[in-house]
């Protein structure tokens, strides 16, 4: 399987979020691909140049050894597209950020891990798992 991390579950592992943790290391043991979608990467770049942490910094750069960075390819952002406009129809308003990263999940059939289940689920044909409540 493949799995592609939000920022909220990039924030758990620089933390050290016990359930986090334990759901990767398992999912690694079975074999699973981590994936950085490019969107969540430019998330967490940003936020460690506007409050700096050499800790954090260091925990990301050891994460990237272990995670391949996505691209937004043509077909993604035709699924972006589809996706704004099938929430659109259906009167849900939602950031562009979320469905960037849905849709780079949905063109690449990536499971997303994110603790923020709430802002993909209306989204069709996404795949999500919480991994800070729920195990895998």
């Amino acid at each position: 399987m493949d799995y592609a991390f939000d920022t909220n579950i990039i924030v758990h592992l620089l933390i050290g979020t016990e359930a986090v943790r334990i759901n990767r290391d398992e999912a690694r043991s079975a074999g699973a691909r981590f994936i950085i979608p490019p969107f969540v990467q430019y998330e967490i770049e940003r936020g460690l140049l506007i409050k700096p942490n050499d800790k954090y910094r260091q925990a990301y750069e050891r994460l990237l050894e272990n995670c391949e960075v996505g691209e937004m390819t043509a077909i993604a952002w035709k699924e972006a597209a589809q996706i704004y406009a099938d929430l659109y129809n259906k009167r849900f308003t939602v950031k562009d950020s979320d469905i960037i990263i849905a849709a780079f999940c949905v063109a690449n059939e990536y499971i997303l891990v994110t603790n923020n289940t709430k802002d993909f689920i209306n989204m069709d044909n996404v795949k999500l798992v919480d991994w800070v409540y729920r195990t895998i």
